[in-house]
């Protein structure tokens, strides 16, 4: 029955060997004005991530995202996405991404546009 207790527990939403993280990402490029921040909290809150989507004053955006390991490294793939025209339905166009990985610090449900 120990079994099957640990099977229980991996269906009832912990992903297997998926940490929870928190990702810090600085967008570059056309992304203050054209509904980006917008775009971000939509793909988050789809991901089930929280945190938060901020314009800089250099023009960058910042992306602050906490969740499993595997799902923001997804929101990391979209920000990126270098496909021509960039990723379909993504506002603006990205310049480039610089990230870093720290440990969560237990963000509040919800993603917010700053």
């Amino acid at each position: 029955m120990g079994e099957a207790e640990q099977n229980t527990g991996q269906e009832t939403g912990q992903e297997t060997g998926q940490e929870t993280v928190r990702l810090t990402a600085w967008v570059r490029g056309r992304v203050q004005g054209v509904g980006f921040r917008w775009w971000v909290r939509a793909r988050a809150l789809e991901l089930g991530l929280a945190g938060s989507a901020t314009n800089l004053s250099d023009g960058r955006v910042e992306v602050v995202a906490e969740g499993p390991r595997g799902r923001c490294e997804r929101l990391l793939e979209m920000l990126e996405g270098d496909a021509p025209g960039g990723v379909p339905g993504r506002p603006g166009k990205v310049a480039g991404v610089a990230s870093r990985w720290s440990e969560s610090r237990g963000e509040a449900a919800g993603f917010l546009e700053r």
